[in-house]
């Protein structure tokens, strides 16, 4: 089989931005595409897919999704962080019947830690968490040198791991999560109200400036870097929050590795893990001696790539 017939596209949907790439067997991303993901629901995440997919210069055997929710059988059951999505929702059909190749759907957190177990920097770990810091804070596993996905694609989910009980109110409906401390969308909501409460920042500002809608990774890093008052303390919150929701995950399942993702990580890079690492080290009972935080390799790639994996991997198996 040629090098051009090999060719998989992964696709990696995100709360604020979707991404395709055309990968190849070596898992090299060919050419990429890229648009803001849309609010209006499933059907218009769908079309922009469909669109993306089609845009690329390839002509590829399968495609990878990644989605930011619950993934069973071929169907979305919950996606918090996306508009409209108040029911399990078909993607394989759909896709499948508008591109013409098999599709295969996983959770995003999951692909994109597939990604760096596969090509980056998770090579070579055993027993890994997967965390990404984005709209919502997502999780993957490896154990014992293997995926875990759990019994119902549930696996993982770090960013709903709670570290308050009666706490700050979750995109999810509960309370407590580490997610509502310590995702882009709840911080950029706690941001609104103390701004609307008298508080001064620099965030909307820059978002203003840099042209965003949103309280974007880029948007964070920059009020961080000009040490803005309000971004510094949200921030330190958020990695304060997730030390403990790490710490405990650590506890349960004896880690050698965490691997730090999203937008926040391609910013601040390997800072934000070594930060990480101090925020989680009070929370451990007896942590291995050979315990690793790092920051992605692979960046915006990794969910592309990892989405690429699975759909290979399906269409090997199928």
């Amino acid at each position: 089989m040629s090098e051009t017939a090999s060719v998989v596209v992964g696709v990696d949907v995100g709360g604020t931005n979707i991404e395709v790439g055309a990968v190849d067997e070596r898992h090299h991303v060919l050419c990429r595409a890229k648009a803001a993901t849309p609010e209006g629901g499933p059907e218009d995440v769908l079309k922009v897919i469909i669109e993306l997919v089609g845009s690329l210069d390839s002509d590829p055997i399968a495609v990878g999704v990644g989605i930011p929710g619950v993934v069973h059988e071929g169907r979305a059951l919950t996606v918090p962080n996306l508009v409209g999505w108040t029911e399990d929702v078909d993607l394989i059909g759909p896709l499948s019947d508008e591109l013409g190749v098999p599709v295969t759907l996983g959770n995003d957190a999951n692909v994109g830690l597939l990604g760096e177990w596969t090509a980056g920097a998770a090579r070579g770990g055993r027993n890994v968490l997967g965390l990404w810091m984005g709209t919502g804070v997502g999780g993957g596993l490896i154990l014992d040198g293997r995926p875990y996905v759990g019994t119902r694609g549930a696996a993982g989910e770090i960013g709903h791991v709670i570290v308050a009980a009666g706490g700050a109110l979750c995109k999810c409906g509960r309370r407590g999560c580490a997610e509502a401390y310590a995702g882009r969308r709840s911080m950029r909501g706690v941001a609104t109200t103390m701004v609307d409460a008298g508080r001064k920042t620099s965030l909307f500002t820059i978002r203003d400036d840099e042209g965003k809608t949103k309280l974007t990774s880029k948007v964070w890093a920059r009020a961080l870097e000009e040490e803005d008052t309000l971004a510094t303390t949200l921030f330190d919150t958020a990695i304060e929050t997730l030390g403990v929701a790490v710490g405990s995950t650590i506890n349960l399942l004896d880690l050698d590795r965490v691997v730090v993702g999203g937008g926040l990580a391609e910013k601040l890079g390997q800072d934000l893990a070594d930060k990480l690492y101090k925020a989680t080290r009070p929370w451990m009972l007896q942590p291995s001696p050979d315990l690793q935080f790092v920051v992605s390799e692979l960046g915006d790639d990794a969910g592309v790539v990892g989405a690429a994996v699975l759909a290979r991997a399906a269409v090997v198996t199928g």
